[in-house]
């Protein structure tokens, strides 16, 4: 049975290639796309979402949602992405429309369709999951789980605390891991460690492909990236394996654990504080990825391009 997903998201090079893999899974049925404002701002990340499923020609419902943190300036990261967040990729425009439902009711919407079977993918900051929790509170209930990339155990790529996802809208990430909801929180403690090294990168753009010169820019616009910024011949794909995790959870290992978030802090705001001694005696409120089979990573993305011969 196909798992009912609605993917939230700020594409992003790396959220490109995971819309892809999620597109081209047989174990997910995508009831919607919601797109937030991270990488990118919100109008760019909104575009994208609605290109890339047009592309891929699948239809489903795209909806915009937060251009903002709550409370805070949105803080982009076009120096990692480009300006057009997918690096050297332009997408054909998709004419189609956007659903004319925000991402909050959207969410809401599928939620009680489903009854409490709906799993969401977060692949941005949690600012849309945020906003509907604070405007429709039973669908708590209403959630099977959330599986976010997001957050860390040891690690910031923003700051030295924090991550980027978390960092952007840390309120919103608050509201969210004291929601209630079952999360697992796929963090830089695994994704780091999802890493596509040049040589495999080669073998997946010559599967010739549907989406092989899209996946080709995404991947060698990361691995120059990573190339220039870390010395690293290997691109790491954060979203995907979020994704990943969803599809097949057992590439992922994980513990259960406690996980509160900064909010205050002056040199450690957006830090996802992880309980990993178990000090605080709370009861866990998240599995916590911290690490990754990568091998059958880099064989999932192959297998994702097959799909589109």
């Amino acid at each position: 049975m196909k798992i009912p997903v609605i993917i939230d998201t700020d594409p992003g090079m790396d959220d490109a290639i995971a819309l892809l893999l999620a597109f081209s899974s047989d174990k997910l049925d995508i009831r919607a796309l919601t797109a937030v404002g991270g990488n990118i701002p919100i109008d760019k990340t909104s575009r994208n979402l609605l290109d890339l499923a047009g592309y891929a020609d699948k239809e489903i419902k795209v909806s915009k949602g937060a251009g903002k943190p709550l409370f805070r300036h949105l803080e982009t990261a076009e120096w990692v992405h480009g300006e057009s967040g997918l690096g050297s990729v332009i997408l054909p425009k998709n004419n189609a429309d956007f659903y004319e439902k925000s991402a909050w009711d959207t969410i809401y919407e599928e939620a009680v369709a489903l009854k409490g079977k709906l799993h969401l993918i977060t692949l941005g900051p949690l600012t849309n999951i945020a906003i509907t929790l604070m405007k429709y509170p039973d669908i708590v209930d209403k959630i099977q789980r959330i599986t976010l990339m997001g957050g860390s155990c040891y690690l910031g790529n923003t700051t030295p605390a924090a991550e980027f996802n978390i960092y952007v809208d840390a309120e919103a990430a608050d509201i969210v891991f004291r929601s209630g909801i079952p999360i697992t929180m796929v963090g830089l403690d695994a994704t780091h460690k999802a890493s596509v090294l040049e040589k495999e990168i080669e073998a997946i753009i010559s599967v010739k492909s549907k989406v092989a010169d899209i996946m080709k820019g995404l991947l060698i616009s990361n691995l120059e990236f990573r190339r220039k910024h870390s010395g690293l011949n290997e691109a790491i794909i954060h979203d995907a394996l979020a994704v990943g995790a969803v599809i097949d959870p057992t590439i992922i290992k994980k513990e259960n654990y406690f996980v509160a978030i900064e909010t205050e802090g002056e040199l450690t705001y957006g830090k996802t504080v992880v309980d990993l001694t178990r000090v605080t005696k709370n009861s866990p409120n998240a599995e916590v990825a911290l690490d990754v089979d990568r091998e059958r990573f880099v064989k999932m993305l192959k297998k994702m391009m097959k799909a589109y011969e």
